[in-house]
């Protein structure tokens, strides 16, 4: 066994032909994506060795990327894909991933997060994971926490908040395992009793960032390292902005706890928007650069505000069963005054002092409560009796 309940079959010849496509084609690619919908992997994988003839393709439509219906650019991709299938080996890929203690899943496996199919011809076509846990499981109550990586003293704080409190609250942790709030949302999870999810943009063995070598140690513990990248595969900024539609997707709903007008969370945030997850945002100081993004989401109605664990959980669970208790309001000793008693109370001058009658008028109650109601009053000491009437006390009950 490889995994929560399953074993990989290596001679699957579906399988091989979706580990295959994984390492010819880029993630996200949305042309393999309707080839395998309308072929399914294993006819796929025949047309792109074959050079992929024009009749095989089904129709790539408008906006479906930079170079959508340009056939010089569909010859660049074609032959990029050949080279790549020159030396791809799913055998070998299988194996590797096997004495790493990485899995794959693919759609249609028990563990398969059927959330993903929302992504139509850019769903993964298969994700590598490493870890005990059960990917589906875990997302069925999950939340992804994203935001920048150059983030504040502010923004590691409320991250690491959130993740730990959603954690205890039995909710999953999803983010990038970047640095900033990816890595303090992750640290927070693993201090609570729910597992944590990085989905990289790399090689599950591919440590990236460097410096988190140790975090993502931890994850494979009480959680799971995720990539729909093959072993050995680096990083790039395409990469990172399409392995968000995967975040996005994992999640009842993302919250966007720091980012700039141009942070790539904002990217995460446009994908959960599309795929009509819940938003939130946490607000930052307005003088904040860096909370700029969350504010235009909030400014703009894209997005939730949203302040701690419980309006993040009122924000993605289920309707009437997960509202956040409203704010407790602080109790005065004046709240337990009567009407009365506090319409003398707020007639009583600070200063100068006043005789009842005067108090009386200004307070609207008659003379004889009036009186009543400051002896009450001066036994409870909030006023004191002077030469020339009533005043407060300096040291009154607030």
């Amino acid at each position: 066994m490889t995994g929560p309940g399953r074993a990989e079959r290596p001679g699957d010849p579906a399988r091989l032909a979706r580990v295959t496509l994984m390492r010819v084609a880029e993630p996200g690619d949305a042309v393999i994506g309707r080839l395998v919908d309308a072929l399914g992997p294993e006819q796929a994988l025949d047309q792109v060795s074959r050079g992929l003839p024009d009749r095989s393709v089904p129709a790539e439509p408008a906006g479906d990327g930079p170079d959508a219906g340009q056939a010089p650019a569909r010859e660049r991709r074609v032959a990029a894909w050949q080279a790549r299938l020159a030396t791809a080996d799913a055998g070998r890929d299988l194996a590797a991933a096997g004495d790493l203690g990485v899995r794959l899943v693919v759609p249609g496996d028990p563990e398969w997060p059927t959330q993903l199919d929302d992504l139509g011809h850019q769903r993964p076509l298969g994700l590598w994971l490493h870890g005990d846990t059960d990917l589906r499981f875990s997302c069925l109550r999950s939340v992804a926490v994203v935001g920048s990586r150059a983030a504040t003293p502010y923004g590691h704080h409320v991250a690491a908040e959130l993740g730990a409190d959603l954690s205890d609250a039995g909710w999953t942790v999803i983010s990038g395992g970047a640095y900033g709030v990816d890595a303090a949302a992750h640290r927070g999870a693993l201090t609570g009793s729910a597992p944590t999810v990085a989905v990289l943009a790399c090689g599950t063995d591919v440590a990236y960032p460097a410096a988190n070598h140790d975090l993502f140690t931890a994850i494979r513990g009480r959680g799971l390292i995720v990539s729909e990248c093959p072993l050995g595969v680096r990083p790039t900024r395409p990469r990172f902005l399409i392995r968000n539609r995967v975040i996005a997707a994992l999640s009842r709903g993302t919250v966007v706890v720091e980012a700039a007008v141009r942070s790539g969370a904002l990217n995460t945030a446009r994908h959960a928007v599309a795929l009509h997850r819940r938003l939130g945002a946490v607000p930052g100081p307005v003088t904040s650069a860096g909370s700029a993004g969350c504010h235009r989401l909030i400014r703009d109605a894209e997005a939730v505000c949203v302040t701690s664990a419980a309006e993040v959980i009122e924000l993605v669970g289920a309707i009437g069963a997960d509202l956040a208790p409203q704010p407790a309001v602080p109790i005065l000793p004046r709240d337990a005054l009567d009407a009365d008693t506090r319409d003398v109370l707020e007639a009583v001058p600070a200063r100068a002092a006043a005789g009842p009658a005067t108090i009386a008028v200004a307070a609207g109650v008659d003379l004889t409560r009036t009186l009543g109601c400051l002896g009450g009053l001066a036994a409870a000491g909030y006023v004191e009796r002077v030469d020339r009437g009533w005043r407060l006390r300096r040291d009154a009950p607030r």
